[in-house]
């Protein structure tokens, strides 16, 4: 059959113009199928006056993370005294001597919404999750250097000096777990849902209906991480006072802005540099003060001194 031009032209443009419509649309559309929207930030709520001591999250952290036993205490019960390189997470009990109440508290990593362990990481091993706000911590970055154990105000970051390969060991909220859709172990093992796990808002949130429901209960009517060092993903209600539990008043400022200072002189490395020329010129000094000293001992014994 023959076809004329004007058929053949339209079919060309019939079976071309999808084509190029597709190869121009799909990309977006993937694109747009792909690329997640920003997160908010998680975290957990942690209510004193709910938890019961049972230690059922110490040992869900521990499954979840495959860390080892930690039995140093008697040798046979996992009962770990504070955090270390074999615990990410641990109940404590606060006992006044006194009749004030007593309290149990969770300790883990706050998860700072600015971070002075990750301000620290001089290769930055440890980094903040732009999503979620986790701090976590790069095995392949990380010096041992243990910078972050010192400028950790909770005294949460640890290191494995028992190893050979050493890791820093902290909470970072079962990231994998996380990854496939579970919530952190710890919380989802919870029997009075002491622990919660959540968008740090919706906790928040939660946290000051808690406290509006019942203003005696809890102390100073305050929420702990609130506004502490910047602000916390991990925050706490209490009935005693949060320092007696553990939780140190770090002010409202973010810990690494307190450190500006130090920024400046370790900039292009001033402060090495400057010490590196004090202990220079006190050598030289020293040694100009030793050569002085043997010509005037040679001249009045008149032998040569033999340094």
């Amino acid at each position: 059959m023959e076809v004329t031009r004007r058929e053949a032209l339209r079919s060309v443009v019939s079976k071309c113009v999808p084509v190029a419509t597709a190869a121009l649309v799909l990309p977006e559309a993937r694109a747009a199928e792909t690329t997640s929207q920003p997160k908010a930030p998680v975290g957990m709520l942690y209510d004193a006056t709910l938890c019961i001591g049972c230690k059922a999250c110490v040992v869900a952290c521990a499954e979840a993370n495959d860390l080892p036993r930690d039995v140093s205490l008697d040798g046979l019960h996992q009962a770990p005294e504070d955090l270390n390189a074999f615990t990410k997470n641990i109940i404590k009990l606060y006992k006044p001597h006194d009749q004030s109440p007593d309290s149990f508290v969770k300790q883990q990593c706050m998860h700072c919404i600015d971070p002075a362990c990750v301000a620290a990481c001089p290769f930055k091993a440890l980094w903040k999750d732009d999503e979620n706000g986790i701090v976590a911590w790069e095995p392949s970055r990380c010096i041992g250097c243990r910078y972050c154990e010192i400028a950790c105000a909770y005294h949460v970051p640890k290191f494995e000096w028992d190893m050979i390969n050493p890791k820093i060991v902290k909470c970072e909220l079962c990231r994998p777990r996380l990854a496939k859709g579970y919530e952190p172990a710890c919380t989802s093992v919870c029997p009075t849902h002491a622990v919660i796990f959540g968008p740090r808002e919706d906790l928040l949130s939660q946290a000051k209906e808690r406290i509006e429901q019942s203003p005696n209960k809890y102390f100073e009517n305050r929420v702990y991480g609130e506004h502490e060092a910047g602000g916390t993903q991990v925050l706490y209600l209490s009935h005693v006072p949060f320092e007696d539990i553990g939780l140190p008043d770090v002010g409202a400022a973010p810990i690494p802005a307190r450190l500006n200072w130090q920024k400046r002189i370790y900039k292009f490395l001033a402060l090495p540099l400057l010490m590196y020329a004090m202990l220079a010129s006190i050598m030289k000094k020293n040694w100009i003060d030793h050569r002085r000293e043997m010509r005037e001992e040679e001249e009045r014994t008149g032998l040569r001194p033999q340094l």
